[in-house]
């Protein structure tokens, strides 16, 4: 079991210590996360003393935010050269299952998450499914990726039944921990703790868009409500 305790915050529990975060928005001026390199230079300075070992930086790929692996990169390269602290940065993406994605799913012109290459963060609506969701997935794995939904608790049409399905589909759970400090709602935070409860995670991200969404993330006491989530790395 974790050290939580009834009175004690998330940042004095212990709970980041040796944390790998594998969902961010820090690297900046790229979408609707963080705009500047001295806010994300903040916020990887508090990973830092929190004891966070890696963060794997996921900016968007969708049609509505372009994003090219090129220009990721290079600005990736910008924010390693800048960054002075000892914590892993890693480059990857979140993807949108929309055209877009399955464009450069057909080129493998990807930034897969986890060191060996081999998973795909991706995301869908809140409110529904893209066409033939199922069959895109399918389509992943017949690249030899991982899926690895991202927030899957946040999507208002999935239920119970949609989530085992997608579990005996091999696709992973990344769980957001603002989901389980309540800061999307009570009804999100309810299926995350029933999703915790059936084990159905395996990553944790901050999804962190800002340093002040940081601070209220590390401001909750969750108590040992993750003590069943998995926390090891990709394999």
């Amino acid at each position: 079991m974790w050290p939580f305790k009834k009175t004690q915050s998330l940042k004095d529990s212990g709970f980041f210590e040796g944390f790998t975060d594998y969902h961010s928005h820090i690297l900046p001026g790229v979408d609707d996360g963080v705009r500047t390199m001295e806010e994300s230079l903040e916020i990887l300075s508090l990973y830092e003393r929190l004891s966070i070992k890696a963060v794997w930086l996921t900016p968007h790929i969708m049609e509505d935010i372009p994003n090219t692996t090129e220009h990721l990169r290079e600005r990736f390269e910008e924010l390693k050269t800048a960054c002075r602290g000892k914590i892993t940065l890693h480059l990857a993406s979140e993807n949108m299952l929309d055209g877009l994605f399955e464009e450069r799913l057909g080129k493998n012109d990807l930034l897969p998450v986890g060191t060996a290459g081999n998973h795909l963060l991706v995301e869908t609506s809140y409110f529904y499914p893209p066409m033939d969701l199922y069959g895109i997935l399918e389509r992943i794995k017949a690249k030899g990726y991982y899926p690895v939904l991202a927030h899957p608790e946040r999507y208002a049409y999935m239920k119970g039944e949609e989530y085992r399905r997608l579990k005996t589909m091999n696709v992973k759970f990344q769980l957001n921990l603002p989901s389980v400090c309540g800061m999307y709602g009570k009804e999100v935070q309810k299926k995350a703790e029933w999703m915790v409860k059936e084990n159905m995670y395996n990553f944790i991200g901050n999804d962190i868009h800002s340093f002040s969404s940081l601070l209220k993330i590390l401001s909750y006491c969750l108590q040992d409500r993750l003590e069943n989530v998995c926390r090891k790395g990709m394999e």
